[in-house]
């Protein structure tokens, strides 16, 4: 059994965005981490901000966490207010170690489930949100791969084994888990299209800026076009070593 996975869910909390319908439910199994930020003028100083909304944005943050946990799922919780949106994200995504950040579309009940594969690297972490998420639940998965033109069928059969074999070995029955293989197309169309038949897709991000796919990168346009929940699956922390 694997360990419940942090999911990171920003929310917007002082400008009309809220928990859509069916998130609760969908993340049940994991660890939400749930950031409730205010972007405020490069002229207002966060503690000025902070004294004026922190009591209606915590009122709004108090009932979100409610909502998560009489779903199942257990909080962290963290309000801020900031000059920079996506630089406090990607601070959250560190600090609290979220291996995938959740495009929040309302969902119903969740049957099946795409896992866009797109290469070797990250294919743990993929492995663990899909498992630590639905691994517990009745959904179906399917592994979908877009294959690039120099890919042969061995290249993609043993990447999508890979998956299989590690989804297996955190406690997923392999023989439900079903693949799909695509050539010819472009990837982010081949996966809005396929998508269309599922309730739920995860992805890996092809950003180095995890905040800047979720927000401007294909992981937000699939889910502007899919019109579902999309979990965006954050790359290993790089090590020192490699950041130096």
């Amino acid at each position: 059994m694997i360990d419940q996975p942090s999911i990171l869910i920003p929310i917007r909390v002082l400008e009309g965005e809220s928990v859509p319908e069916g998130v609760p439910e969908l993340l049940a199994n994991a660890n939400v981490v749930l950031l409730g930020y205010h972007v405020i003028p490069e002229q207002t100083a966060p503690g000025q901000a902070q004294m004026q909304f922190e009591e209606r944005a915590t009122q709004r943050l108090d009932k979100y966490e409610r909502i998560f946990e009489e779903a199942g799922a257990t909080v962290e919780r963290r309000l801020v207010f900031t000059h920079d949106g996506q630089k406090t994200i990607d601070r959250t995504i560190a600090e609290h170690d979220c291996m995938a950040v959740l495009v929040p579309n309302a969902t119903g009940p969740v049957e099946d489930v795409l896992v866009a594969v797109r290469g070797a690297v990250g294919i743990d972490r993929l492995a663990r949100v899909v498992a630590g998420v639905f691994g517990d639940t009745d959904a179906a998965v399917t592994l979908y791969h877009v294959a690039d033109e120099d890919e042969t069928d061995d290249d993609i059969q043993t990447l999508l084994d890979g998956v299989t074999d590690r989804l297996a070995e955190f406690g997923m029955d392999a023989s439900t888990i079903e693949t799909r293989i695509d050539r010819d197309q472009d990837t982010l169309d081949a996966i809005v299209d396929v998508a269309d038949t599922f309730d739920v897709v995860v992805m890996g991000e092809s950003d180095p800026s995890l905040a800047t796919f979720v927000f401007g990168m294909p992981a937000d346009q699939v889910a502007d076009r899919f019109l579902g929940p999309v979990f965006v699956v954050q790359r290993e922390p790089a090590s020192d070593d490699e950041a130096e």
